[in-house]
């Protein structure tokens, strides 16, 4: 019971990094019903410049929780930014075309991504170790052990995202983001700006995929610019089980995964990765539309 709950704590660290990446994915599909293929780079260039930021500017010394924080939100603001660039170029002019298309962009944006910062001389193919950013320590909490950044990692993805569901549900950008989901159409004729509202969330998206890089490199400390593909891969499986359009969904899908992940690595670690592939066939086949997806209608 004890390595259980122990296990668990891992799978809830891990399980809230998938569920911040998935929701971008979750997001981009339910506003435009597109793929982002490339999603998951945003959460390597987020490590990346994180990591020159504490290089440059301290040294990789350790810079305590609130610099740290900081920083991290400086830099993913940043990668929102390159993820509102990259959908105005290489996916805005293909919007009115049939949805494969955006998609193979996508996926040439992900291999052009990934060869650039290979070939860039100041990252290249090498592994680098990713600085403590914050001193860590050990809090026993009865039978489990935990550390000081597994607490920060689950509770301010927890914490962002009771933010974003506010944003969601309570303002009027989550409110037109709302409209835009339901009908495009029928919002752009009521006045929803609807270049902004996909601008918005490429922006949120790509933010959340670099916040959740920091967090993963945090207890995953080495970054090449390939280490975002299983990744990827893995909160994308956590988005389509969660129900892929709804935060919700991704949330929950994300904690499944993470969680899973880490039970099935603690018995069968070669397995681990392809475990998560079993469950999402298996709730696939169960709720097709995932645990918390409506059933997809198409307009005729």
């Amino acid at each position: 019971m004890e390595n259980f709950l122990q296990l668990l704590v891992y799978g809830l660290q891990l399980g809230s990094i998938y569920a911040l990446l998935a929701i971008g994915y979750t997001m981009v599909f339910g506003i435009i019903k597109m793929i982002n293929m490339a999603h998951c780079d945003f959460l390597m260039m987020g490590c990346y410049i994180v990591y020159f930021l504490v290089s440059v500017c301290f040294g990789g010394e350790l810079v305590g929780p609130a610099v740290a924080l900081l920083l991290v939100m400086v830099g993913s603001s940043v990668i929102g930014m390159v993820g509102v660039g990259i959908e105005r170029v290489a996916y805005r002019p293909l919007r009115s075309r049939p949805t494969i298309m955006c998609m193979i962009s996508a996926i040439g944006v992900s291999i052009f991504t990934q060869n650039l910062f290979r070939a860039l001389p100041f990252i290249g193919p090498t592994p680098r170790n990713f600085p403590q950013l914050i001193e860590d320590f050990v809090i026993q909490l009865g039978p489990v052990k935990i550390s000081f950044t597994r607490i920060v990692t689950i509770t301010l993805s927890v914490l962002i995202m009771l933010i974003l569901w506010v944003v969601v549900q309570k303002t009027k950008v989550g409110m037109h983001m709302r409209a835009v989901s339901n009908d495009k159409d029928a919002a752009s004729l009521m006045g929803v700006n609807i270049n902004r509202v996909i601008s918005v969330t490429f922006f949120i998206g790509a933010f959340l995929a670099a916040v959740s890089g920091s967090f993963y490199a945090t207890s995953y400390p080495v970054l090449q610019p390939t280490m975002a593909v299983t990744l990827g891969n893995k909160a994308f499986i956590a988005a389509v089980c969660g129900g892929i359009g709804d935060i919700r969904g991704a949330v929950l899908g994300g904690f499944i995964i993470g969680v899973v992940e880490i039970l099935v690595t603690s018995v069968w670690s070669d397995f681990a990765y392809g475990f998560c592939f079993l469950v999402l066939v298996l709730i696939l086949l169960l709720k097709p539309e995932g645990l918390l997806g409506k059933p997809m209608t198409e307009k005729v």
